[in-house]
């Protein structure tokens, strides 16, 4: 494993943080300033500020510049990823379709769509969803009961899609489809790009405990689907979301340990103003945490070096996806023991100061999904015992 950054990478570093210190307003950076905002209004910001940071080329790091990108590394963009979570930079308002489905599209997609999904992606001209999950369809995508029906060049979209993040913001969806009743039930699954402007596209807001509509369920009533937004091939959809889904789970976590880290601080800042560091099981659970972040750090350094000397991380993947998302979990179950009592309260009856809970609870409420989507930890675990420690199948 490789601890240390090339020269080019420093450099870049470097670049980026005057960029951000010029550019990057200091109220956007204030703790809770987002909390603040409506959804629309945040929405706008993070969209503009996205199209911005693109324009001035921090945006798509490790993309070809055939397709707009950079041309840089696969650390440079964890550096990026990083530099941002540390500047409190706005959060991506399109994360799905430039984690997951651009390089999907640059992998296995036709010239056509490479030339029109990318750029404007990049952009933040259009916003892409996912459309997997069903409400009979969770990590077991095989059971995907949305139909595609051939008609000509067109196929009609019948079904729904539920636990659809960004769904009322998303121009437009990749979505499995199943394209081939008659056969298997990782057979006959075709991932199609569906413009969600489209006649017979309904789009329902689901409401969260932290009082956000993130999620939504997509309904497709009769929807028309270009046969050429096919993509991945025909009755291929199984192999292209695996695909897929191994650049959501494979990815270095830098990013998200530099974030996660932040949060450990503010919660160790909590501890101490409510006089809970002095507790010893506090204290310990607190270590715990800081252990746990620490060795998520070196498996991201593991990750990244692993990708730069050109090896396929496979179903090994979701060794990485397991870790970010339990740790990250973990951290949040330390702050419900830091608040104790208190911790149904919107602020603790305890002396906090100028300390404001809002984000870290939005963030608690957030943390207890993220062991679900992408795959749940079972899956997950079921992946890794079978096919990367080669354990004989469960019954």
């Amino acid at each position: 494993m490789d601890l240390t950054y090339p020269p080019e990478v420093a450099d870049f570093r470097r670049e980026l943080r005057a960029w951000l210190s010029e550019q990057l307003p200091a109220a956007w950076a204030a703790p809770g300033f987002w909390a603040t905002l409506g959804e629309d209004e945040a929405f706008d910001l993070r969209r503009g500020w996205e199209r911005r940071k693109a324009l001035a080329g921090f945006g798509g790091i490790d993309w070809p510049v055939e397709y707009g990108g950079r041309g840089g590394s696969a650390t440079m963009a964890a550096v990026a990823d990083a530099e941002l979570m540390h500047a409190r930079a706005p959060r991506s308002v399109n994360p799905l379709g430039l984690t997951f489905l651009a390089p999907t599209v640059m992998a296995v997609g036709t010239p056509r769509q490479k030339a029109e999904i990318l750029a404007p992606m990049l952009r933040n001209e259009v916003i892409w969803c996912q459309g997997f999950s069903e409400p009979e369809s969770g990590s077991d995508l095989g059971s995907v009961r949305t139909r595609g029906e051939r008609d000509g060049d067109e196929f009609v979209v019948n079904g729904q899609k539920v636990w659809t993040t960004s769904a009322r913001r998303a121009d437009r969806m990749f979505a499995l489809v199943r394209t081939d009743p008659a056969a298997g039930r990782h057979r006959g699954l075709s991932l199609l790009l569906v413009d969600l402007r489209s006649p017979g596209v309904e789009v329902r807001p689901i409401r969260q405990m932290s009082g956000i509509s993130e999620f939504g369920e997509v309904f497709f009533t009769d929807v028309r689907v270009p046969a050429a937004d096919c993509v991945g091939g025909l009755g291929n959809g199984w192999a292209t979301a695996m695909l897929l889904l191994s650049f959501e789970r494979g990815s270095s976590a830098m990013g998200q340990y530099t974030d996660f880290r932040r949060a450990y601080d503010q919660i160790v800042e909590v501890a101490r103003a409510l006089g809970r560091d002095r507790d010893p099981l506090v204290r310990q659970s607190l270590a715990r945490r800081l252990v746990e972040l620490e060795c998520l750090r070196y498996h991201a350094l593991h990750v990244l070096t692993e990708v730069e000397r050109g090896r396929d991380l496979g179903f090994a993947s979701s060794v990485t996806k397991l870790q970010w998302s339990q740790t990250y979990q973990d951290l949040f179950d330390t702050l419900d023991e830091v608040l104790g009592a208190d911790v149904g309260l919107d602020q603790p009856l305890g002396e906090l100061g100028d300390l404001d809970l809002t984000a870290l609870r939005r963030e608690s409420f957030w943390s207890r999904s993220v062991t679900i989507w992408g795959g749940s930890s079972q899956i997950q675990r079921s992946i890794v015992a079978e096919r990367v420690l080669g354990l004989p199948r469960g019954s």
